[in-house]
């Protein structure tokens, strides 16, 4: 440690650190444009010019590495005018159109300007002007509001892994575009959005809805995938208006997807359910809430009584944690056992062995610093971006990731290994087999007819020799026919290999679902509950048509089904066709309630707006129903009473170990797929920005 003084304070500090990230440990002010603590230093925009006693000259805090007795000065007459000067250039060719900028009352430049700009201008030559690009359906851009700060640059080369924008000319007529006329297509484009310090790039869907100041910021978390990134939910007139992340370095650090970012625009769809319906002599009624729960107890009751055996009951892993909790307990009340949330599998022959939770098994830091990754049926950089995320700094830190895929897919690092091949069963075979003969634990029957590929053979060594490992299974594996037997051979690559089995979650509350018992412990399964002839179903926060992996097959069973019961958010001709009765229910929004991340980590969110017309959360339905229902421990004030009731922190699992690999899956099982990030929910598929990108074609993919 050194010590420094800035502005005559005392500072400790270790020797290299940027003088900039010391004042702002001390909480001393110090001007910026270009400089952003997760992105490399530029010092392009000079802002931070601060005075260093023994230095002929102002010296940029961005890029001045501090020293033991340095003296610093940040508000002396030398460093105030060379920052005012840097701040006279920069306004020389910027716009004075703050009135109708969307980055009006929170733009940094406005704010540094408040306090270096002068009130005139002494530049009276003509103005630079640069054409706007046009960056896709996410992001608006006016260019000639642009510093050149080069944020957006940076942030597409070090953080999307993707270079989409760079500088084109010198000085005054340096552009940031995209060299030739293209959008944006990286999966975390929008932080662009909060990294540019003016107006040059703003929210597309955002604009001129609203002001700064006219909003009211909520916490809230990502209701779409498992990472269970931190948001913070805009406000005006009780409509969200704009999703920004929240910092929190152990889960999202200061970045979101764009899939959290812009989902927003489906809370107000036009497709929103907002009165309860109940469909009589083929005839759509809208009805109050008592006669529409009543109708639906009679239902439920009706059906449970008379044959629980053909019942099922579906929710959106994307539900929340209450929700999820009171609907298993309304269920196994009624004697209904065939509950599931597993939409998107379809190999369920390991259930014989127990059911068990996907889970992460290192916190997200943690997964920066494995020096050998194995995905196995992933796309991860679509399915869970902030993951990818954290494996590219890892690769980008020296480690080494590898894949073993159907297909090959567009990552943005570099991949050590790729084992290509639809047979995804055969390539885990080859791995276990090379790293059986390194082990020298060739005892089982079957390696004997397995011969390890070169490729295979140099990945089992690599996987050995890591200090630390990990196997990572995927979306495409986790909708593979043969699943179980690739959680069976990446067990044993595990085991052969020192290293950790990570079944990846993929939804927003997938963990949660497991430790609710949102599972058929003593019935059936989707699968066996969609082929079979069940009279009855209620679905929770889902479109079965779309959220099942077998879309025909969940569609046909909704139509031969007597009862259909939907707690739905959106309303559809689809389900008008096959429901008896449609809940109108609250989205993440609108409700509160608990998440349970990837790596298990519990995280509780109020309501932000108030749902419109006669929408209620979905656990309120619940707790109402289970009272029409007469049944007992339903008599709930508040959320917070039913997330007491989830007490354990326990998921399931099991050993895979010693179970048999030659286990063979039905041929009338369907092939693996790749499902798109923007289809993977009804909130996201009824966002128009982003189905507007080509993310929302998985052929395009």
């Amino acid at each position: 440690m050194v010590k420094i003084e800035i502005n005559d304070q005392v500072v400790e500090a270790r020797e290299g650190d940027m003088l900039i990230d010391v004042a702002d440990n001390a909480q001393i002010s110090i001007p910026r444009f270009c400089y952003h603590k997760k992105l490399s230093i530029a010092a392009s925009c000079r802002m931070c010019l601060v005075e260093v006693e023994g230095a002929p000259k102002a010296l940029p805090a961005c890029a001045t590495p501090v020293t033991d007795g340095m003296k610093v000065h940040t508000k002396s007459k030398k460093a105030v005018a060379a920052q005012k000067s840097v701040m006279e250039f920069l306004l020389i060719n910027h716009p004075l159109d703050c009135p109708i900028c969307d980055q009006g009352g929170e733009c940094e430049l406005q704010d540094v300007a408040m306090t270096y700009g002068d009130d005139v201008s002494r530049y009276s030559e003509t103005k630079r002007v640069v054409g706007n690009k046009n960056l896709g359906s996410l992001i608006h851009t006016d260019m000639t509001r642009c510093i050149h700060c080069t944020r957006c640059v940076r942030f597409g080369q070090e953080v999307a892994g993707m270079m989409e924008l760079g500088a084109t000319g010198r000085s005054e007529w340096m552009e940031i575009g995209t060299y030739i006329e293209k959008s944006v297509t990286s999966e975390m484009s929008g932080n662009m959005i909060d990294l540019c310090p003016v107006g040059a790039l703003t929210s597309k869907p955002f604009r001129y809805s609203a002001r700064p100041w006219e909003l009211t910021a909520h916490k809230s978390v990502s209701p779409h995938d498992s990472i269970g990134s931190n948001l913070t939910l805009h406000v005006k007139n009780n409509r969200v208006k704009r999703v920004v992340p929240a910092e929190n370095e152990t889960i999202n650090e200061v970045w979101i997807s764009d899939r959290d970012r812009y989902s927003y625009e489906s809370i107000h769809h036009e497709d929103r359910l907002h009165f309860p319906m109940i469909k009589k002599h083929g005839q759509w009624q809208t009805v109050s809430w008592e006669d529409a729960l009543a109708f639906a107890a009679d239902k439920i009751s009706q059906y449970a009584k008379a044959d629980s055996e053909h019942f099922g009951v579906f929710a959106s892993p994307n539900s929340t944690l209450e929700e999820l909790h009171l609907l298993q307990k309304l269920a196994r009340a009624i004697g209904v056992e065939n509950i599931d949330h597993r939409l998107r599998q379809q190999d369920f022959s390991l259930d014989a062995a127990g059911i068990f939770s996907p889970k992460l098994n290192h916190s997200l830091p943690e997964v920066e610093s494995l020096s050998e990754v194995v995905l196995v049926g992933s796309y991860l950089r679509k399915e869970l971006p902030l993951l990818n995320h954290r494996l590219r700094k890892a690769q980008l830190n020296g480690n080494h990731i590898s894949v073993v895929n159907p297909q090959q897919f567009d990552f943005n690092y570099n991949l050590s290994h790729q084992l290509i091949d639809t047979n995804m069963v055969q390539s885990l075979k080859g791995l276990v087999k090379a790293a059986a003969d390194l082990a020298g634990k060739t005892d089982q029957a079957w390696l004997k007819s397995v011969e390890a590929t070169p490729e295979q053979i140099a990945l089992a060594k690599t996987l050995m020799d890591a200090e630390s490992g990990a196997i990572m299974l995927g979306q495409i594996a986790q909708t593979d026919a043969r699943y179980s037997q690739l959680i069976i051979l990446s067990q044993q690559l595990a085991d052969l290999t020192n290293s950790t089995l990570n079944v990846l979650p993929l939804t927003a509350n997938e963990v949660g679902a497991h430790m609710t018992k949102f599972t058929p412990n003593n019935g059936k399964h989707v699968q066996s509950l969609l082929s079979g002839k069940t009279k009855a179903f209620i679905n929770m926060g889902i479109e079965p048509e779309k959220d099942c992996l077998d879309g025909d097959l969940a569609l046909k069973a909704m139509r031969s089904a007597e009862c259909v019961i939907n707690l739905t958010a959106f309303d559809s001709e689809t389900q008008r066709e096959y429901a008896d009765v449609l809940l109108p229910i609250s989205t993440f929004a609108e409700t509160a309630g608990t998440f349970v991340n990837a790596c298990g980590v519990k995280q509780s969110f109020k309501m932000a707006i108030e749902p419109a017309d006669e929408i209620k959360p979905a656990w309120k339905v619940l707790r109402v129903l289970g009272n029409m229902l007469e049944l007992e421990g339903f008599d709930y004030v508040h959320s917070n009473e039913v997330f007491a009731e989830v007490s354990s922190d326990l998921v399931e699992t099991v050993d895979f170990s010693g179970l048999n690999v030659d286990t063979e899956s039905s041929d009338s099982l369907l092939p693996a797929q790749f499902i798109s990030m923007y289809q993977v929910d009804g909130l996201v598929r009824r966002s128009p920005s982003l189905q507007a990108t080509p993310d929302a074609n998985v052929n395009v993919i």
